[in-house]
């Protein structure tokens, strides 16, 4: 009986400690939201580059917990806005932060 309760307890500790390891913190993601931001840089870099105005070659696009750093050269202002269009257009953005230079 006690080596049960021992084995229960010892269980319960590995669970809650594999359940914390996974959860995120304020500077490091989970494994779950680096799946969702890896997948939220790879729309919006697909969608750049699809875009006829903005060359999607020179935007570098970073994600973190939903947040899209843009960043890069861009011709005109135009180009610029545009990104920052079609980024706030993807699902699961929550934020755009806009660095990208004109030159």
């Amino acid at each position: 009986m006690n080596f049960q309760r021992i084995t229960r307890l010892l269980v319960a500790f590995f669970a809650a400690a594999v359940l914390a390891a996974c959860a995120s913190k304020p500077t490091v993601e989970s494994t779950g939201e680096y799946i969702d931001d890896t997948i939220i840089t790879t729309k919006v870099k697909a969608a750049l580059l699809k875009d006829p105005v903005v060359s999607g070659m020179v935007v570098n696009v970073e994600s973190f917990k939903g947040v899209v750093q843009l960043s890069g050269f861009v011709k005109t202002a135009a180009e610029r806005d545009r990104a920052v269009q079609i980024t706030k257009g993807i699902g699961g953005v929550r934020q755009v932060k806009n660095d990208i230079i004109l030159r």
